[in-house]
């Protein structure tokens, strides 16, 4: 499953998604690549509490995943009904696979915005990253069902099946 994985990811981080979607624009996907961006720091730098949601971003977008779960943890303390945030904070957890706690987050993110494509999105690639590709694909089609046109998750639908129906090769 490690394999797609890998390409999965190389494929969809090309897609990132904007903040509320785990595959467009800013990246708010799942896949980290060095052992440093998979781990949780114990601190990070303060900033003005207006700053916070901004650098949460910010250090997503430049792959510093850890650092953006801990800035978008402080987001939702300040802001605990912004759902862009809770969804920045699921997907920072997704990529530093700390996936009991990105369940949590999503659980919140869908009490705040569960009724958009890119929380559904979201919630797919999450599944997609822990190997669970029934459930990957039931969120991607739940996602599409709310937005037929979203290109993000037209595009997880089309990888899914491509990547499913590929022959595997056998050792």
């Amino acid at each position: 499953m490690r394999v797609l994985e890998r390409k999965l990811a190389a494929v969809l981080l090309g897609c990132a998604l904007p903040v509320l979607a785990a595959c467009n624009s800013t990246g708010l996907s799942s896949f980290g690549n060095s052992v440093t961006e998979l781990e949780l720091p114990a601190s990070v730098e303060t900033y003005p509490d207006s700053e916070v949601f901004k650098v949460a971003k910010v250090q997503f977008s430049e792959g510093n995943y850890g650092h953006a779960a801990r800035y978008y943890e402080r987001s939702v303390e300040i802001e605990p009904n912004n759902g862009e945030a809770w969804l920045g904070l699921a997907a920072s957890y997704d990529r530093v696979r700390r996936f009991d706690l990105a369940d949590r987050a999503y659980r919140e993110a869908g009490r705040l915005v569960g009724d958009r494509a890119e929380y559904y999105n979201n919630i797919g690639y999450s599944y997609l990253l822990r190997g669970d590709v029934v459930k990957a694909r039931s969120s991607f089609l739940k996602a599409h069902e709310l937005d037929p046109t979203n290109v993000t998750v037209n595009n997880n639908l089309d990888l899914l099946r491509d990547n499913i129906s590929r022959p595997r090769k056998t050792s």
